[in-house]
């Protein structure tokens, strides 16, 4: 497999002849063909009339980049586009940026660049740009990022890559093939690598310094692989796992992209000199902080030779182990892809899909490059342990409850001088170290690990196949409301398996799982994927959550190689005597109105069978009317099995295979689903004098 990499020795001249070469292959992986259910008969005015109207002529100069860019035909026949149109205005200001006077002096290629980059395949009005990026791609394959702002007039307005503001006067104009969006601003996204991209910061130059002489730079320059290619796989139909083509049947689809890339959670100098005291470029200082935090993580490495100063490159020094901790191995196009999904302005619902955020805070575990070690970014929202954070904002490895009152570093707004988001990755600042400390191992990540299977494959945000759609129109057939994927074998970095389809259906408010969506294994399966990390050594307990259906199959489950237990059979409900038969309570208030000894001899009685209720702050959504949200954990259909109950090392992979084990085509062609992880460590799973009792959340 050929994956696009540069290295940092590429003086500057050769990168940019490089890079021209590179956008080509960007652009020729874009299709200007949509699938045929977007093919209409017109009638009224279309993007491209818009355009060159005569009545608009202060958008003649953007019709004629469209025109440059050989894309006029495609807005003057059929599709459901977003156009970001900049006003001639912008574009003059554009262009004299650049040293240029006139629109003729662009390049083709140029025209292609700018028109593609304001333009998106799906129709969104402004009431849809409520996160921090658009929802979907644009032609360039690339996120826009958004945020509310204010106008010259004080008029609230969505603001673009923090610079081009939508015509609060002329907004949502809608065209027989999509909407208008008149801006401000020509958008500009970098077509640099993430690391040049921090090169040209001044405000980071010591992280980056770091970054170059630990040599972690040359770990961060994947971009794309080169022999992916989505037309190679043909779409699925079919209810689940049903693939003959039928009428009304859901549609699966191999990933648009096979992409790479990094995030980055950077303090800036500024940080490092007035709280750590290190000066602007010292990485004398700044390895000398890194001993004091790592040298208590690896003891048994302080003596290496590989630990000193002079040696920044080896994988056991402090100062490498600093900067991998750093990055993570996906692409976070903003602090929305770093916690669950989120859904607002939805009648009665706000906040993260299927999760209660009065009860917990929504949370992700995400890889980083530092091996088997992992960073815990949380939204803040719930009132009772807010200890001096900010609502809503989202923090890296915090922790305050009962127990601990870590607040962890706070994810700091964007800075409008600067571009974040490369090629290849997007930048952070944060306002604190970010580190793999005693603490962070003892305490934090002390607790219950909780991961959906779209967080397990980091692939999965890289090429933003998560976030596309609206989980209350899973019945619609408008892409723009979401797609369903199936995976190559090889595509998911860790995973392989024969005999089978992998598929993820996505989110829909009336399912009973965790963030609403799910992936399913469909035929004579053999599946093999590498685990999360566990931050220490110790005896875990591995949880797979899911839900029950009469359709599914029975699959024997081994970890690393061992056989665990009897096969798992995917009918079976919780009240069933399967599991814990007659005494599983259905009914919620009968649970609510237990002592809390009550709920630890029942969450105990339920240990000791091998099965938990589903978590108490999952919900379906199952109404749209107040109170109408279903808790899972009285739903008999919704359960986390105990696979594994042993010892792992926390420097070694683990890996969780499934084979089928049905009689002959059991159900929905042998589906097994895969909702969630747990990974629980023994303080936290251990009851009746073995610990305090696990919540139920």
């Amino acid at each position: 497999m050929r994956r696009k990499n540069l290295y940092k020795g590429i003086v500057g001249a050769l990168f940019f002849a490089i890079l021209t070469p590179l956008n080509m292959l960007m652009l020729s992986s874009c299709s200007d063909e949509p699938d045929s259910e977007y093919f209409y008969t017109f009638t009224g005015e279309m993007m491209s009339d818009w355009l060159k109207s005569p009545d608009r002529p202060e958008y003649s100069e953007f019709a004629e980049i469209v025109e440059r860019a050989h894309l006029m035909d495609l807005l003057a026949t059929y599709g459901h586009y977003t156009c970001f149109a900049p006003s001639n205005d912008a574009i003059d200001a554009y262009l004299r940026k650049r040293g240029l006077s006139s629109v003729s002096q662009l390049s083709d290629l140029e025209c292609d660049t700018i028109a593609r980059t304001h333009l998106i395949s799906y129709m969104y009005t402004t009431y849809d740009m409520i996160g921090h990026k658009m929802p979907s791609m644009n032609m360039m394959n690339r996120y826009l990022g958004t945020e509310p702002g204010f106008d010259n007039d004080s008029n609230a307005v969505i603001v673009l890559e923090g610079l081009a503001k939508i015509k609060f006067d002329l907004k949502d104009d809608s065209v027989e093939n999509g909407i208008m969006q008149p801006i401000d601003a020509v958008i500009e996204k970098s077509n640099s690598y993430i690391s040049d991209m921090l090169r040209e910061n001044p405000k980071i130059s010591t992280f980056y310094k770091a970054l170059v002489a630990t040599d972690v730079i040359n770990d961060v320059m994947l971009v794309e692989d080169e022999d992916y290619n989505p037309k190679d796989y043909v779409p699925l139909y079919g209810a689940s796992g049903e693939y003959e083509q039928t009428v009304g049947a859901k549609k699966y689809e191999a990933p648009d992209t096979k992409k790479y890339g990094y995030t980055f959670f950077i303090e800036p100098d500024s940080l490092l000199e007035a709280k750590y005291n290190i000066p602007k470029g010292d990485l004398r200082a700044l390895y000398n902080l890194a001993c004091t935090i790592y040298d208590e993580v690896y003891p048994q490495d302080v003596n290496a030779s590989g630990h000193s100063f002079e040696n920044l490159t080896d994988s056991v020094n402090p100062l490498r182990r600093f900067v991998q901790y750093h990055i993570l191995n996906k692409i976070a196009a903003g602090t929305d892809d770093l916690t669950p999904q989120e859904v607002t302005n939805k009648a009665n619902f706000n906040g993260a899909i299927g999760i209660d955020e009065t009860r917990i805070n929504p949370c992700d575990w995400h890889y980083t490059l530092l091996p088997h070690k992992m960073i815990k970014v949380d939204k803040v929202t719930v009132d009772k342990y807010l200890g001096g954070s900010i609502k809503g904002d989202r923090y890296i490895n915090r922790r305050y409850d009962e127990t601990c009152s870590f607040t962890g570093q706070r994810i700091e707004p964007m800075d409008d001088d600067y571009k974040h988001d490369g090629l290849n990755g997007h930048y952070f600042y944060v306002d604190d170290i970010v580190a793999f400390s005693k603490d962070v191992q003892d305490k934090v990540h002390n607790q219950r690990i909780r991961m959906d299977f779209n967080t397990v494959f980091p692939e999965f945000i890289t090429n933003g196949l998560r976030i596309l759609g609206n989980p209350f129109e899973a019945g619609s057939t408008d892409e723009k409301n979401g797609r369903n994927w199936y995976f190559p074998d090889g595509y998911l970095d860790g995973v392989s398996f024969s005999n089978c389809k992998f598929q993820w259906r996505r989110p829909g408010s009336i399912y009973d799982i965790y963030m609403w969506d799910e992936f399913c294994l469909y035929g004579d399966y053999d599946f093999t994927f590498r685990l999360p990390p566990i931050p220490f050594d110790g005896e875990w307990q591995i949880r797979l959550g899911f839900t029950s259906q009469t359709t599914r199959g029975v699959a024997q489950i081994y970890v690393d190689g061992i056989p665990q237990g009897i096969p798992l059979d995917m009918t079976k409900n919780m009240d069933s005597d399967y599991y814990i038969g007659d005494s599983f309570i259905s009914d919620i208030n009968t649970y609510n109105n237990l002592s809390d000894e009550d709920k630890a001899e029942y969450i105990k009685s339920m240990k000791n069978l091998g099965v938990y209720t589903h978590p108490r702050s999952i919900y379906c959504e199952a109404g749209m009317s107040p109170g109408s949200r279903a808790w899972n954990c009285v739903y008999n259909i919704g359960m986390r099995k105990i696979i594994s109950q042993t010892f792992l090392d926390s420097t070694k992979d683990h890996y969780m295979r499934i084979r089928v084990a049905s009689d002959g085509k059991q159900g929905n062609n042998n589906e097994f689903a895969l909702d969630f992880l747990e990974l629980v460590p023994k303080s936290v799973y251990g009851t009746g004098g073995e610990g305090e009792m696990e919540d139920d959340l």
